[in-house]
C-alpha cells in the first residue's frame, strides 16, 4: 500500500473501470433532475434511478462516476465521529443488465488488492446468508481468507416495493489500536477498527406490493465506495477529516481562529464542522443552490449558519467563510471546472449570508442564553416551542441550532409546539400572499419616471428601486415581500378589473416570484414580489420570465367579458351597463345594472351568442384614437377607468367596441369555450354573472360529461335518456314511499293494540314494558306515542333491536309524571344494562345500546325503577 492523494485515488478508480469497458460520466448536480422524491442527490446511484427502474435507456450498460453527494440526517454527528460528513463523494461502477456478481466481486477485489495494494489479510467481506452465489464467488475466485467472509442478515438492500437484492460489503481491519478493546469486537462493531470501504448491491429482485420477490430478467450492479474513507486508508489517517480532501480547510480555520488542531477535543469538533460545512456549502452553491427558508436552500442556510456558530465558538468574531472557499478551491483544483468559474459568485453568496446572520446571531445567542439560565434557575429542562419559534422567526435562528445548544446544556426543545407555531405562520404567510394586498408605497418623487419604459417584448431589466413596508430599501432577502420598479417592464399592470401579470425574476443572487403588477396614479408600473430565495438588490439586472399561461388565460377572460356585455345588451336590453368586473386566469366576474334576474333561457341565449362569436375566429382590433372620436364610433367605457385625451379602443368587428387598457387575445377563437357558471344579485339593481373560458371551461365541461356518464352507467341507460330514466325512478320512489307510509301506519296501529294488551297496573299507573318491531328510532317513538295516548295514566318502555343494536324509548303521560314517574331516570339505568347511555325529560327519553342479550335485564330494572318512583 502506498500513499495516494484523494484526487489521485478518484482518478485511479475511474480509469480502472474505464479499462473494464465502463463509460465515464461527470458527477451529476446535487440538484436532482426530474426527481421530486429527492431533496438533493445523496447516493451514487441516484442520478441513474430511471436506468435501474427501466424508465430510460442508459447511454451505456456500464457506467462509472464519482458522484458528489449531500446528506444531513446525522448532521449533529459531524465532527464528533471519524466518518460523518454532510458532503462526500461516492465512487461507483454500475451495470444495467450487463455484468453481475462474478465481475463485480472480482473487479472490486482486483482494484483494492492490485491497484491500491491493500493487504489481503486485512480485508473482510460480508454477504447475505441466503446469497450462496456471492459467498461461493468470494471463497473460490478471490484470495480473501474464508474465515474473513461473514454472513450478516443486514446485507439486503430494499426500500419498499421495487428493485432490490442482497449486498456484499468489504471492510478493512485498521488494527486493534483503532478498536474498542472488547473481546467481541468484529466486523459490524460501531468502533473504528473495521472500516467499511466498499458496498456491492446485487439488484436481482423486484419486490411486489404483496411482498413477493420476483427475479428480474435483467439484473443490475450498484457499487458505492466512499472516496474520503478510501483516502483515509491510503493516507493512514485516523479520520476522514485528516485527509487531503478536508484537512486544508481545518488548517485554514485553525490559522484564522488561532486554535491548534489536536489541542482540545471540543475545539477539534468545531474545526471539523467548519471544514465539512465549508466544503458542502461551496459545492452546493456551485450547483445552483441558494440560501432560503425552504427545501435545499434551507439545508444550505442551516449548514452555513452552523459553520458561523462554530467559528464563534473558536473565537472568530469576523467573517471568515469566504477564505475557506479558497481552501476548497485548492483541494479540488482541476476536478470541478465550475468551481473556478463561479468562485467569485460563491464567495459573494456566502459573504452576503454571513453579513445577514452575524447581525442576528449575537442577539439570538444572548436571548437563548437568557432562556437557558432561566430554565436552570427554575430547574426545568424543556424550552417552550413558542420561544424556539420566536428565535427562528424573529431572529433567523434555525431551530436545529437552538436544539443543538439546548442538548449541550442537557435540555430539549418542545418540538411539537414549535411545529404548530411554524404551521400557523406558514398559513398566515400563504393567506397574505393569496390576498395580494397592496404594498405600502413610499415617496417616489425622487424617481425619474420619465425614463421608465413599458415594452412587452423585453426579457431583461434593471431594478431601479425597492421598498418594504413603505420604506425605501437597498435590498430584500428570501421570505420578504416588497414593491419593485424596473427601468423597463413587460408586465401588464392591474386595471379595468383585470389582475396584473405575474412571473419570475432571476437575479445573480436571488429569485423573486411576482404575484401582481400595479400602476401608480402617475402611471409608474410597480411589481409586488416575494423573494423565494437569495437576495435582490437595487441595481441588479434581472432576467424576466412572464407567466405566459396565466397571462393568456386572463386575456381570454378579459376579451370574453367584452363579448358578454355586448350579448347581454342584445338579449336583456340596452339598459344593461357595466357596474364592475374582475378578470383573472381562472374566471371572469361581470357586474351589470338590471333590476330583474336574468332567466335561464336568457342566460342560455347569451352564452350561445358569445360562443357563436368565438367560433367566427374574428381578429381583435386594438387601436388608439382621441376620446371624442371613440365616443362618436360608439365605444363603451369600462367601469372605474379614467381616460386621457388619447384612448385605447378594443374592437371585435361590429360586435363589440370598448375603451380598454387591458390585455386581450389576438382573435376571439383563442377564447375557446365560454361557459356561464352563475347569475346572482349583489346589490339593489346590480346583477352578477360569473363565467369561465379556455382550459377551465373545458375542464368543467369534461367533468360534467364524466359525471353524466357515471350517472348513466348507474342507471343502465344512455346519457341522452338519463333525464327520462331519473323521472321514472323518482315517480316510482314516490309511489313506494306512499305505500311504505301506509304500511307503517297499519303496522304501528296493530303493534299498539298488541302492546296495550300487555299493560300492567302499578297502583294507579298503567305500565307497558315490551319489545316492539320498528325499523328505526323514529318509528319506535311513534309507536310509544300511540300506546301512551291510549293510557289515562301510563308509562311505556319500548325497545327494538336492529343490526345487533338496541333502541330504547320511555314515554310517560302527564298523569303518570304527576305520580312521580320520570322517563329520563328510568332510561339512564336501563340503558347501562344494554351497554349504552341516554337521557331525557320526565315525559320522554331515549337511548341506544349494543348488548341486546341484556334486554330482559333492562326491562326488569325499568319495572323496579317505576315502582320506586310512584308515590
Amino acid at each position: 500500500m502506498k500513499f495516494m492523494s484523494g484526487n489521485e485515488l478518484r482518478e485511479k478508480y475511474l480509469q480502472f473501470f474505464v479499462s473494464k469497458g465502463h463509460l465515464r460520466l461527470q458527477s451529476a448536480s446535487l440538484i436532482p433532475e426530474n426527481d421530486p422524491t429527492l431533496l438533493m442527490v445523496g447516493a451514487g446511484m441516484a442520478p441513474f434511478k430511471p436506468f435501474f427502474t427501466g424508465k430510460m435507456k442508459p447511454p451505456c450498460t456500464r457506467i462509472t462516476t464519482s458522484q458528489r453527494c449531500v446528506r444531513t440526517g446525522d448532521i449533529e454527528n459531524v465532527g464528533r465521529t471519524a466518518r460523518h460528513q454532510t458532503y462526500f463523494e461516492m465512487l461507483g461502477n454500475f451495470s444495467f443488465g450487463d455484468y453481475f456478481k462474478h465481475d463485480a466481486i472480482n473487479w472490486a477485489w482486483e482494484f483494492l488488492t492490485k491497484e491500491l495494494e491493500l493487504p489481503e489479510d486485512k480485508l473482510w467481506v460480508t454477504v447475505y446468508p441466503k446469497d450462496e452465489e456471492a459467498y461461493k464467488i468470494w471463497a473460490e475466485e478471490t484470495n480473501v481468507d474464508p474465515s474473513h467472509i461473514v454472513k450478516l442478515e443486514d446485507n439486503f438492500w430494499e426500500i419498499g416495493p421495487g428493485p432490490c437484492g442482497p449486498d456484499s460489503e468489504i471492510y478493512i481491519d485498521l488494527g486493534e489500536e483503532r478498536g474498542c478493546g472488547s473481546s467481541d469486537c468484529a466486523v459490524g462493531c460501531d468502533c473504528d477498527r473495521y472500516l467499511e470501504i466498499w458496498n456491492l448491491v446485487f439488484t436481482q429482485y423486484d419486490k411486489s406490493e404483496a411482498g413477493e420477490y420476483v427475479p428480474l430478467a435483467k439484473k443490475n450492479i450498484d457499487t458505492g465506495a466512499g472516496l474520503e474513507r478510501l483516502a483515509s486508508v491510503m493516507q493512514n489517517k485516523k479520520t476522514n477529516f485528516e485527509t487531503d480532501l478536508l484537512f486544508p480547510i481545518i488548517e485554514y480555520a485553525s490559522a484564522v481562529s488561532g486554535v491548534t488542531y489536536g489541542s482540545d477535543e471540543d475545539k477539534d469538533v468545531s474545526l471539523k464542522v467548519i471544514a465539512d460545512h465549508a466544503r458542502s456549502m461551496t459545492i452546493m452553491i456551485m450547483d445552483g443552490i441558494l440560501p432560503s427558508n425552504e427545501g435545499r436552500g434551507y439545508v444550505l442556510r442551516r449548514i452555513l449558519r452552523r459553520a458561523i456558530r462554530h467559528g464563534r465558538m473558536l473565537g472568530i468574531e469576523t467573517k471568515f467563510l469566504t477564505g475557506a472557499v479558497d481552501a476548497v478551491l485548492k483541494i479540488y483544483n482541476g476536478v470541478f471546472a465550475e468551481l473556478v468559474e463561479k468562485q467569485d459568485y460563491i464567495k459573494k453568496v456566502i459573504s452576503l449570508e454571513e453579513d445577514r446572520f452575524h447581525t442576528t446571531l449575537v442577539q439570538g445567542m444572548e436571548l437563548l442564553s437568557g432562556h437557558i439560565e432561566q430554565l436552570q434557575a427554575d430547574k426545568k429542562t424543556v424550552l417552550s416551542g413558542e420561544i424556539g419559534f420566536k428565535l427562528y422567526d424573529t431572529f433567523g435562528f434555525p431551530w436545529e441550532l437552538t436544539d443543538e445548544i439546548l442538548h449541550e446544556n442537557d435540555m430539549t426543545l418542545d418540538k411539537d409546539a414549535f411545529d404548530k407555531a411554524m404551521q400557523q405562520q406558514r398559513q398566515r404567510a400563504r393567506a397574505a400572499r393569496h390576498e395580494n394586498t397592496r404594498v405600502a408605497i413610499p415617496d417616489l418623487r425622487g424617481l425619474d419616471t420619465e425614463k421608465l419604459l413599458i415594452d412587452p417584448t423585453v426579457k431583461e431589466a434593471k431594478i431601479v428601486c425597492i421598498w418594504k413596508d413603505g420604506q425605501m430599501v437597498d435590498s430584500v432577502n428570501d421570505g420578504e415581500e416588497a414593491g419593485m420598479v424596473f427601468d423597463v417592464t413587460p408586465f401588464y399592470a392591474e386595471g379595468g378589473g383585470q389582475v396584473g401579470d405575474a412571473g419570475i425574476l432571476e437575479g445573480q443572487f436571488g429569485k423573486v416570484s411576482v404575484s401582481n403588477t400595479k400602476k401608480l396614479p402617475n402611471g409608474t408600473v410597480y411589481h409586488i414580489g416575494y423573494v423565494e430565495e437569495g437576495i435582490i438588490k437595487v441595481g441588479d439586472t434581472i432576467k424576466i420570465e412572464l407567466d405566459e399561461i396565466k397571462k393568456l388565460a386572463s386575456a381570454r377572460n378579459h376579451t370574453a367579458t367584452h363579448l358578454l356585455q355586448a350579448a347581454l345588451k342584445s338579449v336583456v336590453g340596452e339598459h344593461v351597463n357595466q357596474a364592475g368586473s374582475s378578470v383573472n386566469a381562472e374566471h371572469l366576474r361581470f357586474d351589470f345594472s338590471s333590476f330583474e334576474p336574468v332567466s335561464k333561457e336568457q342566460l342560455q341565449e347569451v352564452e350561445a351568442i358569445v360562443n357563436t362569436e368565438i367560433l367566427k375566429g374574428t381578429a381583435v382590433d386594438i387601436c388608439q384614437m382621441s376620446q371624442s372620436e371613440a365616443k362618436e364610433k360608439g365605444a363603451m367605457a369600462l367601469f372605474g377607468e379614467k381616460y386621457g385625451d388619447v384612448v385605447r379602443v378594443v374592437s371585435v368587428a361590429d360586435f363589440s367596441m370598448e375603451l380598454c387598457g387591458g390585455s386581450h387575445v389576438e382573435n376571439v377563437g383563442q377564447i375557446g369555450l365560454f361557459k356561464i357558471m352563475s347569475e346572482s344579485g349583489v346589490a339593489s339593481g346590480v346583477r352578477r354573472i360569473e363565467a369561465v373560458t379556455g382550459r377551465v371551461s373545458m375542464e368543467y365541461a369534461n367533468k360534467q360529461i364524466q359525471t353524466l356518464q357515471v350517472i348513466s352507467d348507474k342507471l343502465k341507460t344512455r346519457p341522452d335518456e338519463a333525464a327520462a330514466r331519473v323521472d321514472a325512478i323518482l315517480s316510482n320512489i314516490k309511489d313506494l314511499e306512499q305505500e311504505l307510509t301506509a304500511f307503517n301506519e297499519t303496522r304501528a296501529k296493530e303493534a299498539t293494540q298488541k302492546l296495550l294488551l300487555s299493560a300492567e297496573n302499578y297502583g294507579e299507573v298503567q305500565v307497558v314494558i315490551a319489545k316492539a318491531t320498528a325499523s328505526d328510532m323514529d318509528e319506535l317513538r311513534n309507536i310509544a306515542d300511540m300506546v301512551c295516548d291510549q293510557l289515562t295514566c301510563g308509562t311505556v318502555v319500548l325497545a327494538a333491536v336492529n343490526d345487533g343494536k338496541v333502541s330504547l324509548v320511555v314515554k310517560v303521560s302527564k298523569a303518570a309524571v304527576a305520580k312521580g314517574v320520570h322517563a329520563g331516570k328510568i332510561i339512564k339505568d336501563a340503558a347501562k344494562l344494554v351497554g349504552g347511555g341516554g337521557g331525557g325529560r320526565p315525559d320522554m327519553a331515549q337511548a341506544g345500546g349494543k348488548i341486546p342479550e341484556k334486554l330482559a335485564d333492562a326491562f326488569i330494572a325499568a319495572a323496579a325503577i317505576i315502582k320506586e318512583q310512584i308515590h
